[in-house]
């Protein structure tokens, strides 16, 4: 404005010195002239102006006589605005970046309870497909019953558990509701199916012990009981060394359950590690021995066992997983069976450890369980051999130790096969006459 006053200043002291030294004509004239050509000049600059604010993005032009000074500040401010929006930008999209790592899922609602946004997990965890189901009402993606009682109420003061089936799959979602912002709702997911897992597991392993810790302590009480409220005179010696005898098997039943599971609370807890060289074949022999004696001659034993292949591990572990093997074998076995043992390298370059027998095999739907703790095909027949229901628990537990691989193969009424395969960086070959590690 400043410099319009001035221009319209200069050009009326040229008119009026034009007018007082020449004629008053000509000072009119130099005056309209001026006035023209501030009118033209600030049409043009008008017109950079009107282009410049259809692309208010670009830098304002230049020399526009007294527009220079507006246009700088619009354009500063501008600047400084797209700076802000820009910076506002970058943290939405960290913080949606951040949503979508979240390990719980997490959906959004408007306040007609209908889907505005979810991220990753939580299209994992309900099968909800943004792209299609936003703006849908979350009750016709979750469909159970519960989350509509649920979902319908005025707080939601505590979460709820939904089991809902995917794929064939059971899942136990975690489900919490809550209001956030004006009229929103916010629902967070969690899939605790894992944990509901374990905590079966955990209620079934209390169970199983004390299921099978029970029936000795029974046998026990009852016995001393029975001694005790009897005179000493009453029993003969032989009674009485029966009764002994029965006693000493329980407590000794309820000193191996306690030790496997000793055993497999030390594998679970202990920091595995690659050990040193094994000689396996003199591990096995040990355990045949053993498994001789258990047989009292009822079996025939067939033995395969490359003495110069070694194993990478623990050889108190391995002892255990070698031993369960063939002591199972043996229990399940009938007389005058075939237990044969093998411990061979293959073509890939594992080495594998197997025992096979033609007992009395197991049905398909029973393997998958095999390992499970305390499991038996047969509870009558597993107690009356012995068992403890441990130790293919044990087995497992081993090999995962050293990065082996537990393989069940079996018929009913055909027999089994049992083998431990460890893979190729853990197998050592040494001479026969050459200590392991040399």
């Amino acid at each position: 404005m400043t410099k319009t006053l001035i221009s319209m200043g200069l050009w009326g002291l040229a008119a009026w010195l034009a007018g007082t030294w020449i004629n008053a004509t000509t000072g009119w004239a130099i005056l309209v002239f001026g006035l023209a050509a501030m009118i033209l000049i600030s049409g043009a600059q008008l017109s950079k102006i009107s282009r410049w604010a259809r692309n208010i993005e670009a830098p304002p032009p230049v020399s526009v006589g007294p527009w220079d000074d507006v246009l700088a500040v619009i354009y500063r401010q501008l600047r400084k605005n797209h700076s802000k929006i820009d910076e506002l930008h970058r943290q939405v999209d960290s913080i949606m970046l951040a949503a979508e790592a979240l390990p719980d899922g997490a959906i959004t609602l408007d306040e007609e309870m209908q889907i505005t946004w979810c991220n990753k997990t939580a299209s994992e965890h309900t099968g909800l497909k943004l792209a299609t189901d936003k703006g849908f009402s979350i009750f016709n993606i979750l469909r159970a019953p519960e989350f509509a009682k649920y979902g319908r109420q005025v707080s939601w003061p505590e979460p709820i558990l939904l089991h809902l089936s995917k794929d064939g799959q059971e899942k136990s979602l975690l489900v919490q509701l809550t209001p956030y912002g004006i009229k929103q709702f916010l629902i967070v997911t969690r899939d605790v199916t894992q944990v509901e897992k374990l905590e079966t597991t955990r209620k079934d392993f209390v169970a199983n012990v004390s299921h099978e810790l029970r029936t000795p302590l029974t046998v026990l009480s009852g016995f001393l009981e029975t001694l005790h409220d009897m005179p000493g005179d009453s029993l003969s010696a032989e009674q009485r060394e029966h009764y002994h005898t029965l006693m000493m098997e329980q407590a000794t039943r309820m000193e191996a359950i306690v030790a496997d599971l000793l055993t497999l609370s030390t594998l679970e807890s202990s920091p595995s590690s690659i050990g040193e060289p094994v000689r396996l074949a003199k591990v096995i022999d040990n355990a045949l021995l053993q498994a001789k004696t258990l047989s009292s001659g009822q079996h025939v034993f067939v033995e395969n066992i490359d003495k110069s292949l070694c194993v990478l591990g623990i050889e108190s572990e391995l002892a255990s997983a070698v031993s369960n093997l063939l002591t199972n074998a043996v229990r399940y076995t009938p007389k005058d069976g075939t237990i044969t043992v093998s411990w061979y390298i293959t073509e890939t370059g594992s080495a594998c450890y197997s025992v096979q027998d033609t007992g009395i095999g197991i049905a398909s739907q029973d393997i998958p369980r095999l390992t499970e703790r305390f499991y038996r095909v047969d509870r009558g027949r597993s107690r009356a051999t012995g068992g403890t229901g441990l130790g293919l628990a044990i087995t497992k537990h081993v090999a995962m130790r050293h990065n082996a691989e537990l393989h069940i193969r079996s018929r009913f009424g055909a027999g089994s096969i049992f083998s431990v395969e460890f893979p190729a960086p853990r197998v050592v070959i040494q001479p026969e006459d050459s200590p392991p590690g040399a």
